[in-house]
């Protein structure tokens, strides 16, 4: 993963993220693809063909939210800020490695969140 450039799309979250241990995907709210882990949410975004635009939410920790949300192009996530969600509303501006290296912290976040049973039949984190 990681090549360089800027933005990810969902091609490219699916490629990044659609493997790793208990991740689904589905359609919510009649065109948003969400990425979960354990039935709980770590990655919202749209299919490639929305004409919407590409946009990707996600979990961050506690600590990076404000940090994050001060940037250009991110902002605190309608309806899911105040779990510490934030909207990534121009993913072109950020290097692809950095938008891919965001996912894995939700992932990582959300999963250590799940019960310790189900952490453990999901196995390592699969980048470690």
């Amino acid at each position: 993963m990681g090549k360089a450039g800027k933005g990810i799309t969902a091609v490219q979250l699916e490629a990044l993220c659609g493997a790793w241990p208990g991740v689904t995907r589905d359609i919510k709210w009649g065109e948003d693809l969400v990425f979960s882990v354990g039935g709980k949410m770590f990655a919202i975004t749209r299919p490639d063909t929305a004409a919407y635009g590409q946009r990707l939410a996600l979990k961050v920790a506690d600590e990076r939210f404000l940090e994050l949300t001060d940037q250009p192009g991110i902002e605190p996530s309608p309806y899911l800020a105040r779990a510490h969600w934030v909207a990534v509303t121009e993913p072109q501006r950020f290097a692809t490695a950095e938008l891919e290296a965001m996912v894995r912290d939700s992932y990582a976040l959300v999963r250590a969140r799940l019960t310790k049973k189900l952490q453990k039949e999901l196995g390592p984190l699969p980048w470690l």
